[in-house]
């Protein structure tokens, strides 16, 4: 018998076959907030697995991300026209190199991962954020991937079939990697390490499958956007950025899967609103100021929604659900 997850999973990858027909028919400008929706969702909530069900504390998402992207933009640039021009060969191209760049991330993430994550807090954060300085650095010297001209030339292949597919695969992936017994480990190693390794539960088994997975993810993420956009610069996946990402996985509730999807949409359709709200004519001309610098409104807002809901979007059902489980 199926399991009701993968008959989930089946239904959603048939909605985003269905609603790819309709979603082709939308302005661009709609549609380019619609990809980054879906890209966003599969950050934050690859992310949400190591800094909200694992306890650990990453910034450097956005770095995997550049792994991915430049990684999988290098391989269709390189392998794309000696395979075919057919459908279904650029299709297949795609994809490999989509997983290619997921793999090159994910191989990134335990490298820094196996060192790094013997550390705690503060100092994982800081050995993080250094590594994503790094690979910025990297590439910002590597001729072969544009340095610091940027990468461009990548044919559009990003679609909302295979932007929506794969965030409803990092949901399903997650969800029930949690549910399993390795998320009863990850949910030891947040709750309290010690004591956890005290039962013999190795942890930095665990951290390091997180950090892993999470960066697999991020990487098809990059790939996704650099096949959208198809022109990537070493500054689109700078500190910032990977702020961005934690903001999304605090505010939708550590640890929370639903709460960081909602949080993901809202996060990037608010300065695009706000934007808006700029141009109406209507509005007081002090209103219309403050809504021109977009960025302040938006950061404040963000200081208000933390200061009323530390704990997140969603994070009271989160303990709610937590305690039923124990």
């Amino acid at each position: 018998m199926i399991e009701r997850s993968k008959i989930l999973l089946l239904s959603a990858l048939l909605v985003c076959a269905g609603l790819s027909h309709v979603a082709g028919g939308i302005s661009p400008y709609y549609f380019d907030i619609l990809i980054g929706i879906g890209i966003n969702i599969i950050l934050a909530v690859s992310l949400n697995l190591v800094n909200g069900y694992t306890g650990q504390f990453s910034l450097g998402h956005a770095g995997f991300m550049a792994v991915g992207a430049y990684a999988s933009s290098w391989l269709t640039l390189k392998y794309g026209s000696s395979i075919g021009s057919g459908t279904l060969s650029t299709t297949t191209v795609f994809v490999l190199a989509l997983l290619g760049g997921g793999l090159g991330a994910a191989l990134s993430g335990l490298l820094v991962g196996v060192p790094s994550l013997r550390l705690k807090g503060d100092y994982l954060a800081i050995v993080t954020l250094g590594f994503n300085e790094i690979i910025k650095g990297v590439i910002q010297n590597a001729e072969p991937l544009g340095a610091q001209r940027g990468l461009g030339g990548m044919e559009l292949h990003t679609n909302f079939f295979w932007t929506f597919a794969f965030a409803a695969i990092t949901i399903y992936v997650v969800l029930n990697l949690v549910g399993s017994t390795y998320g009863r480990g990850f949910l030891a190693v947040r709750d309290d390490e010690i004591a956890a390794e005290a039962m013999g539960i190795n942890t930095t088994k665990y951290k390091v499958l997180a950090f892993v997975l999470a960066a697999f993810f991020a990487g098809i993420a990059g790939g996704l956007y650099a096949h959208f956009k198809q022109f990537i610069h070493p500054e689109g996946f700078n500190f910032l950025r990977s702020v961005d990402i934690v903001v999304m996985v605090i505010l939708g509730g550590m640890g929370n899967t639903a709460g960081v999807v909602v949080a993901a949409t809202l996060l990037t359709i608010l300065p695009e609103l706000l934007r808006k709200v700029a141009h109406y004519e209507w509005l007081p001309d002090w209103l219309q100021q403050v809504a021109e610098n977009r960025m302040i409104l938006y950061s404040l807002l963000l200081i208000i929604l933390m200061l009323t809901r530390p704990q997140g979007l969603f994070g009271n059902f989160t303990g709610k659900r937590n305690q039923r489980l124990q």
